[in-house]
């Protein structure tokens, strides 16, 4: 993969090599229990950003690693990913029956089964990352670990449900966000660096405040097109913050005030970036592209 080719081309490269990884990872959908497969393989494969896996890669080759190293590290994490949206869309979470231009994985193959698929997702993540070939599987699975437990993804999401209906304080919606949304970008970030050479403490510091600005300004931007988005443009239901009482961004600054946080969030990550020079351009890229997207 020519490493000077345009963002477009790379990350539709990135993209399409972790969704042949994935899909080799997991079960073939005709193995027993076939119906469990078939739930899995319909809410990974269906699509998707791959951002996080795109982090993964970009940070990898910050720290000079193949890609090839960096494949399990880049699946694990959007399988952690595709688990936690299929959760989040079941009735006793957010009630969203659209992901991805497709019915959620509840409404095709009911809640059982969809609790199922998300919890074999989360144990195949750690599987996966434990075969990796880089120099410390351990510290990496227990990176993801943490990135996804209640110091993380799912404690933010705690802290979201809790909050639905009342009216945060900016402070606390941010930290909200960089626990649900923040946590698992950084480890994407991280997971991909640490297949790589070892990273000084000012470079794993300078990383982390990349992460932590584009994990907020992801959510920031997620909450501008909920209210300016539709569901053929974000392919899930758009306008569900305010039918759901929920505090967002857009409802506690306004949508000018909103963007321009995204772009100082953007400004933010790009300043954090600028001790590594051109090893960091993937990563600059994409803090422009989750800056700019429009689903």
């Amino acid at each position: 993969m020519n490493p000077d080719v345009a963002f477009p081309i790379w990350s539709s490269e990135r993209a399409q090599r972790v969704a042949a990884v994935l899909g080799r990872v997991m079960p073939p959908a005709a193995e027993p229990p076939q119906r469990l497969h078939e739930a899995m393989r319909y809410a990974v494969l269906g699509g998707g950003k791959r951002a996080r896996a795109l982090l993964a890669y970009a940070a990898g080759e910050l720290a000079g690693a193949d890609p090839g190293m960096v494949d399990a590290a880049a699946a694990a994490v959007e399988l952690i990913h595709a688990y936690s949206l299929i959760h989040d869309d079941l009735p006793c979470m957010d009630d969203d029956v659209m992901r991805r231009g497709q019915p959620s994985c509840h409404v095709a193959y009911g809640e059982a089964m969809a609790l199922l698929a998300g919890d074999a997702l989360q144990a195949l993540a750690f599987e996966v990352l434990a075969g990796t070939r880089s120099r410390d599987a351990a510290a990496l699975s227990s990176l993801l670990a943490r990135a996804a437990g209640s110091r993380g993804m799912a404690g933010g999401q705690a802290l979201d449900l809790q909050s639905t209906g009342a009216a945060p304080a900016l402070t606390e919606l941010e930290r909200m966000h960089r626990l649900k949304t923040g946590a698992l970008i950084g480890a994407a970030v991280h997971l991909g660096a640490g297949c790589g050479r070892p990273l000084s403490a000012e470079e794993v510091d300078a990383l982390d405040r990349y992460a932590s600005a584009i994990g907020l300004s992801f959510q920031v931007v997620d909450d501008v097109l909920d209210v300016e988005g539709n569901v053929q443009s974000l392919g899930k239901t758009a306008g569900k913050d305010a039918v759901q009482q929920k505090s967002t961004y857009v409802s506690l600054l306004g949508l000018s005030a909103a963007r321009e946080r995204v772009q100082a969030l953007r400004g933010e990550a790009r300043s954090a970036l600028a001790s590594f020079g051109p090893a960091a351009r993937r990563l600059g890229e994409i803090a422009d592209w989750l800056a700019t997207r429009s689903n």
